[in-house]
């Protein structure tokens, strides 16, 4: 597995659109998001890839559920389900979503919102 650093990347402007307008009182992921923010970034593991390999995951992104998994007291499994459902943990992850598909088109399981899998 070899590092493609994604520092600097920037929160979709609709993803933290929705994640303020569902939790207009915040939730612990987002407070992590905006007071953490920049504490680390992927090139602080830069020395711990090879330079060639398939991308890993970034870890600026592990580390953050790694965070959010403790102060929030979450099981593997439940943390897992948060990144994959949870629209402040995306806003806190700074992850990019592929679209929805259109309705009647069937998508692979990458697209569990569209079909209902997350409460």
């Amino acid at each position: 597995m070899s590092l493609r650093p994604r520092s600097g990347e920037q929160i979709p402007t609709l993803t933290a659109q929705i994640a303020r307008a569902s939790n207009p009182d915040g939730t612990t992921a987002i407070w992590v998001r905006d007071r953490l923010d920049g504490l680390w970034c992927d090139e602080d593991f830069a020395d711990w890839y090879p330079r060639d390999g398939r991308p890993g995951l970034s870890p600026a992104q592990l580390a953050t559920v790694c965070v959010l998994q403790f102060l929030l007291g979450l099981s593997d499994r439940q943390a897992a389900e948060a990144v994959r459902c949870r629209i402040d943990f995306k806003y806190a992850m700074v992850r990019h979503e592929a679209p929805l598909p259109r309705a009647g088109v069937k998508g692979p399981r990458r697209w569990p919102v569209a079909a209902g899998q997350c409460s």
